[in-house]
C-alpha cells in the first residue's frame, strides 16, 4: 500500500511533478515520433504509447531512443499480462489500465483503472502508486475532491473525457496529474497540424502552472 506520505518511485513522482500524460492513440503509430517531440519540446514529458495502435510496441521502442532521457515513455490500455511484459520488453517505463487487476507483478510502476470509491480503495492496497480515474469525463472535480475526503492518502490520475479548460480545476481538487488524449493530441498524430499541437500543449502546460500557483 501506498500513501501521500510515502514517497513515489522516481517515474511516477516525474508524472506527478509534470502533472500531465499525454496519451498517444491512433489507428497507427507512426505519427507519433513528430507528436512526441512537439509535446515533450512544449514541456509535457510523460507520453502513454497505447497498445490499441497499430506497432504501438515498435513506438515505444524507438520514442525511448529518440527522446531525450526527462521523456517518460509507457504504454496504455494494458489488458492482459502478456500486454504488460511485451510493453516492459519494449521499454516502457510505466504501464496504465482501463480497469483493475490486469498488472500485478510488474517491474515498473502499474497505474489499474477505477471508477467507484470500492474500486479506486482497491488499486490503492494492490500498492497502485497512483489510480487512474476513468473514465473521468462522466464524472467532475468535485468528485474527485468528494473521494479524496475519506481517501486522502489515494494519489488520483483522472483520464478520458478531459479538456485543456478542465485541466486546473482537476489538480485544484486533488489530481496528482490528468491524462489527456484526443482533447490535447488531437489529429496530429494523423497528420493534422503540429502547430495547432504546440498551441494545446502550452495551453495544457500553463493550466498545470495556474493550478499550483
Amino acid at each position: 500500500m501506498t500513501d501521500l506520505r510515502t514517497p513515489l518511485d522516481p517515474v511516477s513522482a516525474a508524472i506527478a511533478d509534470s502533472g500531465l500524460v499525454a496519451i498517444l492513440r491512433a489507428p497507427t503509430a507512426g505519427g507519433f515520433s513528430v507528436v512526441a517531440d512537439v509535446l515533450v519540446s512544449a514541456g509535457i514529458t510523460a507520453l502513454e504509447v497505447t497498445l490499441t495502435s497499430q506497432g504501438a510496441l515498435a513506438a515505444i521502442a524507438a520514442l525511448r531512443r529518440q527522446l531525450p532521457p526527462g521523456a517518460i515513455i509507457g504504454a496504455g490500455t494494458v489488458l492482459t499480462p502478456d500486454d504488460a511484459r511485451a510493453a516492459v520488453d519494449a521499454g516502457a517505463s510505466f504501464l496504465v489500465s482501463p480497469v483493475l487487476d490486469t498488472l500485478a507483478g510488474q517491474s515498473v510502476p502499474c497505474y489499474p483503472g477505477a471508477y467507484t470509491p470500492t474500486e479506486v480503495y482497491r488499486a490503492h492496497l494492490a500498492g497502485a502508486p497512483m489510480v487512474k480515474l476513468f473514465p473521468a469525463g462522466g464524472l467532475t472535480p468535485a468528485y474527485l475532491k468528494d473521494l479524496r475526503g475519506p481517501l486522502p492518502h489515494v494519489r488520483i490520475l483522472p483520464t478520458g473525457g478531459i479538456n485543456l479548460d478542465d485541466i486546473t480545476a482537476w489538480l485544484t481538487a486533488g489530481a496528482s496529474a490528468v491524462g489527456l488524449g484526443g482533447p490535447l493530441v488531437g489529429d496530429a498524430a494523423t497528420g493534422g497540424s503540429l502547430t495547432a499541437l504546440a498551441a494545446r500543449a502550452k495551453r495544457a502546460v500553463d493550466a498545470v502552472a495556474q493550478a499550483r500557483s
